[in-house]
């Protein structure tokens, strides 16, 4: 099956209010040329070994190209999101008219909770499994509220680095049960969840230079993995496991707080049997 991801042109897309720590001192300061140029580079790679489908941005809402916080994904129900941040909510009507035009059974959860879509809930793939982040935008009550309407096991993971405000920029799971992550970025008992479902030889930890370059926040198909950028050792890391990687300069976006991951929201994902192994 070949995998299928959403994107948004960045028609719009601007850094024009603070609401995470990249943005503070970019309001402005982005070239929007230069992101088409980052986007359609990004967009022309994955199409190489998936399907892309493109949606126009909208005005007044900059962080629209942002598609990974549309919503949460599986089967043919989209987990519609409910952004924390006031700057972010009215993305949320754009995107549940393009899902309801497009097949999916449209969910939301209760109206008092916080939730950011893939960017804070990750399925895993090795298992029948979802990561969900919380501690600044997803509100940890989603998680029994996700595990009831999607009849899934959720294991909830807290941030405590505000750098890495949604899960997707610490932590990725990879094709074959592998797990990307940047360890600091979670506290302690997170940390523990993590190595008691995770082999260790399954684990990638990458160095506090590569999650700052937003290497975890990757789009992975199959076995190509495509990013912003990665050091040789985690180059090497990755390629010893199997998987070719793409490193695909995102700097505009990176202004903003996004790169590869943040810029695509799959389609098509399904449940999985349990496939990772101990080594």
């Amino acid at each position: 099956m070949t995998d299928r991801y959403l994107m948004c042109a960045p028609d719009h897309f601007d850094v024009s209010y603070v609401i995470n720590p990249w943005m503070q001192g970019n309001v402005a300061a982005s070239c929007n040329d230069l992101a088409w140029r980052q986007w359609d580079a990004l967009a022309d790679a994955i199409s190489g070994v998936a399907s892309v489908e493109r949606l126009s941005g909208e005005a007044g809402v900059p962080d629209m190209v942002f598609t990974a916080n549309a919503g949460l994904v599986l089967q043919n129900i989209v987990v519609l999101s409910h952004f924390r941040h006031a700057e972010r909510q009215p993305e949320e009507a754009h995107f549940e008219k393009w899902f309801s035009e497009h097949g999916f059974r449209v969910v939301r959860l209760a109206p008092h909770l916080a939730f950011e879509g893939a960017g804070d809930a990750l399925l895993d793939r090795g298992q029948d499994l979802l990561w969900m982040g919380h501690g600044h935008r997803t509100s940890v009550e989603c998680a029994p509220e996700l595990a009831g309407l999607l009849d899934i096991e959720v294991e909830p993971l807290r941030l405590v680095d505000e750098r890495f405000y949604h899960l997707d920029t610490c932590l990725c799971p990879l094709e074959g049960g592998y797990l990307m992550y940047y360890p600091q970025a979670f506290d302690e008992a997170s940390r523990a969840r993590i190595a008691a479902r995770v082999p260790a030889a399954r684990r990638i930890e990458v160095a506090e230079a590569d999650a700052l370059d937003f290497a975890c926040n990757a789009v992975n198909s199959g076995r190509h993995v495509f990013l912003n950028r990665a050091s040789g050792e985690l180059a090497h890391a990755l390629a010893a496991r199997g998987f070719t990687l793409r490193q695909m300069p995102l700097g505009e976006f990176m202004k903003a707080g996004g790169a590869a991951k943040c810029l695509t929201l799959k389609l098509n994902e399904l449940r999985r049997l349990k496939v990772r192994t101990a080594a």
